[in-house]
């Protein structure tokens, strides 16, 4: 079990280093299970990443784009929010038509 996930099961939230760490961490396995360029993903202030398959964007704001906060990508990642969940509850900014993580989450 690692240090997020203790601290959710114990309804705490991690803090800012373990934060940080597990993002990445969550964000880069993410980028290797679903390789490509089509959608960002940014978990300000700690990452962002390119994934899924699809056109690359190279300039600009790409047309997907997926914004969420440490506590609840790490949530979704670890299978404990869904991404639907996030993003009825505002909790999750998507945009463009490949926006959509929940076949890539949990990670």
């Amino acid at each position: 079990m690692t240090e997020t996930e203790a601290a959710f099961d114990r309804d705490e939230t991690p803090d800012k280093d373990v934060q940080r760490r597990a993002t990445r961490h969550l964000l880069a396995v993410l980028a290797e299970k679903v390789p490509g360029h089509a959608v960002e993903v940014r978990v300000p202030p700690y990452g962002a990443i390119q994934c899924g398959e699809g056109p690359r964007h190279t300039r600009g704001t790409p047309p997907n784009v997926v914004e969420t906060d440490p506590v609840t990508w790490l949530l979704m990642a670890t299978g404990r929010l869904t991404f639907a969940d996030g993003y009825a509850q505002g909790k999750v900014s998507a945009s463009g038509n490949r926006a959509d993580l929940s076949d890539w989450l949990p990670v």
